[in-house]
């Protein structure tokens, strides 16, 4: 009888587990929010994992390997640009905080998804030599930074409409449907590769339909208190419109910069924080593009295999663990949270240095479950960390900061690590450029721990920088008291 009820009891933490996805599991106000943003992104990530980093550097790489024209230095490089496509993509979210000001949020995001829809469905008519190459170059980062804005204005839709205390977990869950849904599209794009390099032709523009189905969805989706919100981002900083003036345009971008810059000035905690992010992520976006060419140069892996090791097991294993860093983010300040949460990237960094020295397809496996574990914590830090920082009014200009320095640091990291591989290839040690990865991981998540430490020191390691949320036009009662 004992044997009989363990399995029952796993069982019951499955369903329970599973039950959590209902919107029947949250207070009655929040449950068609959260049900038609759960939809949507069930749908939207699919059209997303076209041009997600791993799967277009492996696509890129093998797809374009070969052609005439194109030398083997020139389209490493070409694998490092598409890796660092959403981090060059991110350095416009200073923009994107800045135009979105005043604007209805809700419409402002669809748009922009319409938007990294197309992009996608536009490299399907890319031909495979130099100049498709190229042009698939350029859709990838427009889709991106498309997509920046979506990230980094949904935040602020995020904090109005679900209150601190379940945000992590909620976020937790559509971060889980929307890493299941990736795997799933990469899978798609690896399976189809294998079958014809040319299919891409096709499953794009499949992806980016379904892609649109999931926006109709999130346009059903309402900001509580969107008035109230537009007229505190309007008396904050003025309302900000796009304007055909070049020079407008560049004032705009240089004020907005200097606004960025004033938060790193005058906010020390968020300072400190973001120095350290910059150093543990330049360790993390060092990693995909030589991985990518380990791959295909090192080890001759099928794009299945590499679309595998890049993206699918690292997104399947997210919805496991997202769950525990939710629980834990929600309980603790962003600060503890990323001096826990970043060892796991230094694992993922160690495991994919002696997979690639010892040229073991399986350890490569390994090390995505690892990033994957990194990635599920990533996710939630990711979007609700700088919230520990912002008041509400001044959300998107932090989202906005922490965006911008990882589009600088992204735009640095994969060029960074393929000349240093390229470089370290001349005396037989490019495999030596992970061991990198894993000093620069090291140093970052020992920073995080010294800055908690200084927090407690100071007797502010419990503390949130709490601030009354926006409240609803029609009398909703706030229900997170930040």
């Amino acid at each position: 009888m004992k044997h009989a009820a363990h399995p029952r009891s796993l069982v019951e933490l499955f369903t329970s587990w599973l039950w959590g996805f209902h919107p029947r599991s949250l207070p009655p106000m929040q449950r068609t929010n959260y049900a038609r943003e759960l939809l949507s992104w069930a749908f939207l990530p699919i059209m997303l994992g076209a041009i997600e980093g791993g799967t277009m550097s492996v696509l890129v790489k093998k797809a374009w390997t070969g052609v005439p024209g194109i030398s083997p230095e020139l389209l490493d490089f070409a694998v490092a640009f598409v890796s660092a496509a959403p981090n060059f993509a991110n350095l416009t979210s200073f923009i994107w905080a800045r135009v979105s000001r005043g604007r209805d949020k809700i419409r402002f995001i669809s748009t922009i998804q319409i938007g990294t829809c197309l992009c996608v469905a536009a490299v399907a008519a890319m031909p495979l030599n130099a100049w498709g190459l190229l042009g698939t170059c350029i859709l990838v980062l427009l889709a991106r930074a498309a997509w920046t804005g979506v990230i980094t204005v949904r935040a602020a839709v995020w904090r109005q409409n679900y209150p601190k205390e379940r945000r992590a977990s909620i976020a937790g869950k559509m971060a889980s449907v929307q890493s299941v849904m990736l795997a799933l599209a990469g899978w798609i794009v690896g399976a189809s590769m294998d079958f014809s390099p040319q299919s891409f032709h096709i499953t794009f523009p499949v992806l980016a339909i379904v892609g649109l189905y999931g926006n109709s969805i999130f346009r059903g989706v309402r900001l509580r208190g969107a008035g109230r919100l537009a007229r505190s981002e309007r008396a904050e900083s003025g309302r900000s419109t796009i304007s055909a003036n070049p020079m407008h345009t560049a004032a705009m971008a240089g004020d907005a910069l200097h606004t960025n810059w004033r938060v790193l000035v005058e906010d020390r905690g968020y300072r400190q924080f973001m120095i350290w992010m910059f150093v543990f992520g330049m360790g993390n976006l060092m990693i995909g593009a030589p991985q990518a060419i380990v791959l295909e140069d090192g080890l001759g892996a099928s794009y299945l295999q590499a679309i595998l090791a890049t993206t699918v097991i690292p997104l399947i294993t997210m919805p496991l663990i997202i769950p525990i860093w939710a629980r834990l983010l929600d309980r603790v300040h962003v600060v503890r949270f990323r001096a826990i949460h970043s060892w796991s990237f230094v694992a993922a960094a160690g495991t994919l240095w002696l997979a690639a020295s010892l040229g073991q397809l399986w350890l490569f496996y390994v090390a995505g479950a690892f990033m994957g574990v990194g990635f599920a914590g990533g996710a939630l830090a990711w979007n609700l960390g700088h919230q520990d920082f912002a008041t509400p009014e001044r959300d998107a200009l932090y989202m906005s900061v922490h965006v911008t320095l990882n589009g600088i640091r992204g735009v640095i990291a994969p060029f960074l690590a393929v000349g240093l591989y390229k470089s370290l290839g001349a005396w037989g040690l490019q495999n030596w450029t992970f061991g990198a990865c894993f000093l620069i991981n090291t140093i970052g998540a020992v920073g995080f721990v010294l800055q908690w430490r200084g927090m407690q020191r100071r007797g502010t390691d419990h503390e949130y920088v709490r601030y009354p949320e926006i409240g609803a036009d029609e009398g909703e009662v706030p229900t997170d008291p930040r």
